[in-house]
């Protein structure tokens, strides 16, 4: 569930070409290069090579790597679509401004001592080329956000999203269902959600009806919450496909951006304590939703984080080109080893 909050020129490409992260305490697994340097998708005619997927994959434990694989594509997938968009607009990056990101990165590594810019790229079967390409890219859509992202705009986001930036927090249950390849739209997953959900809905009503007649307002809605936290663990725990079953499908507290996924996020922090969500859709699959706490956060004002504010704006701007772009877009992805 947790969000790739991946931002900044340096760290994206780093990333993006499977390169240690400059504060990375552990070497990262070697890269398994593809025998025929397969072509894990294609998008409008632009391929992304199985070999870029691998890098990134590099970094995440073998056993996560099927499901860190999808969401390492998507990204790809979205990064290939806006590029290809800030281009259609002729946004230009000059070379003196990618040799100035390169130098800044191989200073960065040398000032860790362990190794140097160019062994690393060699570890990682990096091309110079393939460096300064991420790296313009990235310029690029930076570019684009400065223009895009006026103080206009940032001050609007800021007002209608206050949540994202005063440090407010839920706390949360939820159970995953993830379709299988006969269902690819999910029509048996969600039926069998909203069939947990009214199954829930009834355990907390044979609870409740159950109460003493006398029993007041207050001790009835204190009662429905147990009963709905209890029976709703129960069934995570019994059904959910995500690692926090164990726990009764308990996420802990998380703030509105920069940890879960927006679709979940944004339904979570829209939901009452006590309240299961409908359906909810992300890239990890389907999920019922049971938001148990909420911590308020604190005033904040616009012009002391304007920074952080647009920031924030440029990540949501990102996500929503790339989600009109690939409506239009021509995508082919490629089982793995194809």
């Amino acid at each position: 569930m947790r969000s790739p909050h991946w931002s900044g020129p340096a760290l994206v490409s780093l990333f993006l070409l499977g390169l240690p992260a400059l504060a990375q305490q552990t070497k990262p697994a070697p890269v398994t290069l593809p025998a025929t340097n397969p072509v894990a998708a294609v998008v409008n005619g632009q391929e992304i090579s199985e070999t870029a997927v691998q890098r990134a994959l590099r970094r995440v434990p073998p056993a996560k790597q099927a499901e860190a694989r999808t969401e390492i594509l998507n990204f790809l997938i979205d990064n290939t679509l806006v590029d290809q968009y800030l281009v259609s607009r002729q946004i230009a990056v000059p070379a003196g401004d990618v040799d100035a990101k390169v130098t800044e990165l191989r200073e960065a590594v040398k000032n860790q001592g362990k190794t140097t810019l160019d062994k690393a790229l060699q570890e990682a079967n990096v091309t110079q080329a393939e460096l300064r390409k991420q790296i313009e890219a990235q310029l690029r859509w930076d570019k684009f956000t400065t223009q895009q992202a006026t103080d206009e705009r940032a001050k609007k986001f800021f007002d209608q999203n206050k949540d994202m930036f005063n440090g407010s927090t839920v706390r949360a249950r939820h159970i995953l269902l993830t379709p299988d390849a006969s269902d690819p739209q999910g029509t048996q997953a969600r039926a069998k959600l909203a069939g947990l959900k009214k199954e829930i809905e009834d355990k907390v009503a044979q609870g409740l009806a159950a109460l003493p007649a006398n029993t007041d307002e207050a001790g009835r809605e204190k009662a429905r919450a147990k009963l709905t936290e209890d029976a709703f663990a129960a069934i995570a725990a019994k059904e959910s496909v995500c690692p926090s079953k164990q726990r009764g499908g308990d996420l802990g507290y998380f703030p509105r951006v920069g940890i879960m996924v927006e679709p979940f996020a944004k339904v979570a922090f829209a939901l009452k304590p006590y309240e299961i969500s409908d359906i909810v859709s992300t890239p990890f699959g389907l999920h019922l939703i049971l938001v148990t706490d909420k911590k308020p956060g604190k005033d904040v004002q616009y012009d002391k984080m304007k920074d952080v504010v647009k920031d924030v704006y440029g990540d949501f701007l990102r996500e929503a080109v790339a989600k009109q772009l690939r409506a239009k877009a021509t995508i082919t992805v490629n089982p793995p080893g194809r």
